[in-house]
């Protein structure tokens, strides 16, 4: 006795050196949050914002005119005679100036500033895509919490079957076979009871690589037991995988129209001054230059953003046809799951819940077999395990169809 009492007084001394336990120490990490770290340190995100700026800097560079062109030249030099050096040469500075003709730079801009909104989009799209990787995850951490409680609740109840079946051995009410059977029993409780704290740890570990946070830490999804269906935006009118097709088809339409007029031929005004020898005279140089279209007249270049064109608005067709198939499977798809959820919550899980709890005090007055227990408790576990499966299909279920429609914000408000 007074030995224990030592180590009792030991333990509590011990506990007060050292430093707090590490779940003093655990955060909780919400929804809203995990969503949060993800978008700031996303390097898919990161990687989007990038091509948005080139496509503004596209859009500034597009915009400007062609530049002069600055040139001297001298002529009548390293000759015979008067000409032998450069004293007599006549010497010219120009200035030649491109005008562009047919309204390029315009389309050019309208190019610029169209695949610049496919881009737009594209980043919208990382950030819903983001979105959905991070809820999906947290789904699967909080699902994994709650399978490992009932792993938890499972190998407690294993081991008051154990402890029940040795007393009723002790005594001589049953046979040593309950016994064994209890330990078996118990066995595969505690495996499954580590199966289900490794799944939590690599669901853990698989939502800290999008929000960075590290081990220990808790999430706080009180919504997972209630199969809400999340609110709807109502100010969605295009969905983003069509409007991603129609700014590819506007590019494309602003394409063919810059090739259309760069076949137009453009000016180059030249000016400049000359002087004349040794002479202090000076004498004003003045042309125009237009480029001849023998060779190459642009209508291939044409050809091939008239292609191009097609192709995109081909692709426009079948992208809707895929948005809009996909968006009825994702509606679909929740009915089924939020059925099937309150289903797996309802009276079964309440029948299974009030049939072990018989079975528990039947067995432990002797009225019961041991077999009824065992089933009873086993038929309580793969409903519970059913009832989780429901709820996270269906929380998957929502968030993709967040995802179809390019939400960004949190399915569910903590």
């Amino acid at each position: 006795m007074h030995k224990r009492v030592s180590v009792v007084i030991a333990s509590v001394l011990l506990g007060a050196l050292l430093p707090p336990p590490l779940y003093a120490q655990t955060t909780t990490l919400t929804l809203a949050d995990a969503i949060s770290r993800a978008q700031q340190s996303a390097p898919a995100l990161a990687a989007a914002e990038a091509a948005l700026r080139a496509a503004d800097a596209n859009v500034d560079v597009a915009g400007l005119a062609p530049n002069p062109t600055l040139s001297y030249q001298a002529e009548n030099v390293m000759g015979t005679g008067r000409y032998a050096d450069f004293g007599s040469s006549e010497r010219t500075l120009a200035v030649s100036v491109p005008i562009e003709l047919g309204g390029k730079r315009e389309a050019r801009r309208r190019v610029a500033e169209a695949e610049r909104g496919a881009t737009q989009l594209g980043l919208n799209a990382t950030r819903a895509d983001i979105t959905q990787r991070v809820t999906v995850a947290f789904i699967a951490v909080a699902a994994a919490e709650q399978r490992l409680n009932v792993m938890r609740d499972g190998h407690e109840l294993a081991g008051q079957a154990a402890r029940a079946a040795h007393q009723r051995v002790a005594v001589g009410k049953a046979s040593p076979i309950e016994e064994e059977r209890a330990r078996v029993l118990l066995v595969n409780a505690e495996v499954k009871l580590g199966k289900a704290e490794r799944a939590l740890n690599l669901a853990l570990t698989d939502l800290g690589r999008y929000t960075g946070a590290r081990a220990p830490y808790l999430v706080a999804a009180t919504w997972f037991e209630s199969p809400v269906t999340a609110r709807d935006n109502k100010e969605v009118v295009t969905l983003p995988a069509a409007a991603a097709a129609e700014a590819r088809l506007a590019a494309a339409s602003a394409r063919v129209d810059a090739a259309r007029r760069d076949r137009i031929p453009d000016l180059t005004l030249i000016a400049g001054s000359r002087r004349f020898g040794d002479s202090p005279d000076r004498a004003a140089v003045l042309g125009i230059s237009i480029p001849l279209p023998l060779f190459n007249r642009g209508s291939q270049a044409l050809a091939r953003s008239q292609a191009d064109y097609e192709r995109v608005q081909a692709e426009r067709g079948a992208a809707m046809q895929e948005v809009e198939q996909a968006l009825s499977h994702a509606q679909v798809d929740v009915a089924d799951a939020l059925a099937a959820a309150e289903a797996a919550r309802g009276p079964a899980l309440a029948a299974a819940e009030e049939a072990a709890r018989i079975a528990r005090l039947g067995y432990s007055a002797g009225k019961f077999p041991q077999l009824e227990l065992i089933e009873a408790e086993r038929a309580l576990t793969e409903t519970r395990e059913a009832a989780i499966d429901a709820l996270a299909a269906f929380h998957t279920a929502q968030a993709h169809l967040a995802y179809l429609r390019g939400s960004i914000a949190p399915l569910y408000k903590d």
